[in-house]
């Protein structure tokens, strides 16, 4: 089994790199298998000079890399480079570090709810017992700010421990998207 990638705090430069909506775009095509800079722009409805800058900017920033294995001739292969990212605290970010960071989050929210409906549109016409395989829990509790950061690094050490990369992965598994969310009651006062 290959372990996780330890984890990295990204700088600022990274995060402005990464929240750029064609580079958004690009990974989530890369994160279901490599591609060339042809084949992303085919996906995308981009041309080709678009999708291979906006690759060669990924890679100076480390989030994908070259698979030589699979070059042809000219041919480049692109794949998204598996991290564990983590962003610097709220706090220690610039004002323009914060409005990067809320509109990749936020982006990020419609495209996980789109995915979700997507899931639950076709969830039916799944093999075996993969339409069962909507797992939901919603709760809520009382916690101070240190419980709540380590029930983060908790949930943290439980997904690295099930951390697969495609090529250490069984016949049978799917690639499952899974998210964490947790944030005070906006309602609720001190």
């Amino acid at each position: 089994m290959t372990s996780a990638p330890p984890p990295e705090e990204l700088d600022p430069d990274a995060l402005k790199a990464v929240t750029h909506p064609l580079r958004r775009r690009i990974l989530g095509v890369l994160s279901a298998g490599p591609a060339t800079a042809t084949k992303l722009a085919q996906a995308l409805g981009e041309n080709t000079g678009a999708t291979s800058y906006h690759l060669r900017e990924l890679a100076r920033f480390g989030f994908v890399e070259d698979v030589p294995e699979l070059a042809r001739g000219k041919e480049r292969w692109w794949r998204t480079r598996r991290r564990d990212i983590r962003w610097p605290r709220r706090s220690e970010q610039s004002a323009e570090s914060r409005t990067l960071f809320d509109d990749m989050q936020r982006q990020g929210f419609e495209e996980d709810l789109e995915k979700l409906n997507r899931f639950a549109e076709k969830r039916d016409e799944l093999p075996g017992d993969w339409p069962d395989a909507l797992l939901f829990s919603r709760g809520a509790t009382w916690l101070t700010e240190q419980e709540l950061q380590q029930l983060w690094q908790d949930y943290m050490e439980l997904f690295r421990r099930y951390w697969r990369t495609e090529d250490d992965r069984s016949p049978e598994a799917r690639r499952v998207l899974v998210r964490w969310l947790a944030f005070p009651d906006p309602g609720e006062q001190p």
